[in-house]
């Protein structure tokens, strides 16, 4: 290193325990670990349950800011790196005055986008500014106002769901906004779908993730799925679009929305199955998407179209089977759940030959062998009797009781 260059020793407690990179937005578990945002929320919704830190069990996933932290960092930022003040820099909650918030707050209704611009700016800077934004009267009234218009330009609308994707986790926020989204019926659900269907990637994403943040009870999420045109558009991403942090939303918004068996019907009947085995026969696909891949086809399994869907593609049960021992716990149990019910419950010999064919019996006692008493233990149980009954008839793994009786239960 020459003379002129600048060693920086970062503290410890600046840095996030699972990217090691200083936090931009520390927040903290139930366990007491500070994280940076967007390294716990991967974590989180990557279907781990546990600290990072601790592996302790989280008795919720919420996490709040740590402002305290987050005042640190930024003050040792500060005396770390000299750099001149730029004409253009973010502004700070300390030189936005509350005067000039209501002025921001008005003009969102006359749509102009240079308000709307520099809103998303100071918002973007901190948790802080996020926190000392959202007290203001008038907000999210003013939001609504706007998406319930007709005919607002689509860069407008994309200016007004990055506010929305950037206060969401702001206390009351959420439920406010469900209220007033689904008290104005369907014309608020029009801008929704017009930014999902024709916005850029990123503010489709952003669109997706707020509609599902704000479907809060079985009643909303009814109202979402019955919204004209919006299924087919969804899957017309999924099948058409390549930016996996969209499917992932898209996805997840699936999860969320799938509480009725007609809503289960219709996203069956639109192909959910075909799309799923693709993503999960995709080696560089990421964790996250194949887990709520995983949970989406437990969903469906509830129903006769979603098991008889599965059963007849030609590789969902192969995927799953090869998914099995490399997934988290909770998606292990979606997987076991889903090839139990077509298997054990429904008796879907068809099923239970694929199952077989792919090595599935011997995941199967893998995962028995890994599991502690409870219901994933008996549903393996139950499907290694069930396809050694087909072994003994005939099936296609007559040798395999041979080579394996060390690890069977029986």
């Amino acid at each position: 290193m020459g003379r002129n260059e600048l060693c920086i020793t970062v503290p410890n407690l600046f840095r996030c325990p699972i990217s090691l990179d200083v936090m931009k937005s520390p927040v903290s578990l139930c366990t007491g670990v500070t994280y940076d945002r967007s390294s716990i929320q991967h974590w989180l919704e990557s279907g781990h349950d546990t600290c990072p830190a601790t592996m302790q069990v989280l008795a919720t996933k919420d996490f709040i800011p740590n402002l305290t932290l987050h005042r640190l960092i930024n003050l040792w930022t500060q005396s770390s790196t000299r750099r001149p003040d730029s004409g253009n820099s973010t502004p700070k909650a300390t030189t936005v005055s509350e005067q000039q918030v209501g002025i921001w707050i008005e003009e969102i209704k006359r749509l102009r986008l240079e308000s709307l611009g520099k809103m998303v700016e100071f918002l973007r800077y901190s948790d802080e500014n996020r926190t000392f934004f959202v007290r203001f009267d008038g907000l999210i009234e003013a939001i609504v106002v706007v998406l319930r218009r007709d005919g607002v330009e689509i860069h407008i609308l994309e200016l007004i769901f990055r506010v929305l994707d950037l206060i969401l986790l702001q206390n009351g926020i959420r439920e406010k906004l469900h209220r007033l989204v689904f008290k104005s019926n369907q014309n608020c659900l029009s801008s929704f779908l017009s930014v999902i269907q024709n916005g850029r990637s990123k503010s489709k994403i952003q669109a997706v993730r707020v509609l599902e943040s704000i479907s809060i009870n079985n009643e909303t999420k009814r109202f979402v799925a019955e919204t004209h045109n919006l299924m087919p558009v969804l899957f017309h991403l999924l099948k058409t679009e390549n930016d996996p942090a969209l499917h992932d939303s898209v996805l997840s918004l699936l999860i969320s929305i799938a509480v009725t068996r007609s809503i289960k019907i219709q996203i069956v009947q639109l192909g959910l199955i075909e799309v799923l085995s693709e993503t999960l026969c995709n080696k560089n696909v990421t964790v996250s998407l194949v887990e709520k891949s995983l949970k989406l086809l437990s969903i469906v399994s509830t129903c006769t179209e979603g098991r008889n869907a599965i059963s007849e593609d030609p590789k969902c049960a192969e995927c799953m089977v090869e998914r099995l021992m490399k997934v988290s716990k909770a998606a292990t149990e979606d997987v076991v759940v889903v090839l139990w019910s077509l298997c054990c419950s429904f008796r879907d010999g068809k099923m239970q030959e694929k199952v077989m064919r792919c090595n599935g019996l011997t995941k199967l006692l893998l995962v028995m062998q890994s599991e502690g008493e409870g219901n994933v233990r008996r549903m393996c149980a139950d499907l290694v009797k069930v396809l050694r009954v087909g072994c003994k008839d005939g099936g296609v793994l007559m040798s395999y009781e041979t080579k394996t009786t060390h690890i069977m239960p029986f």
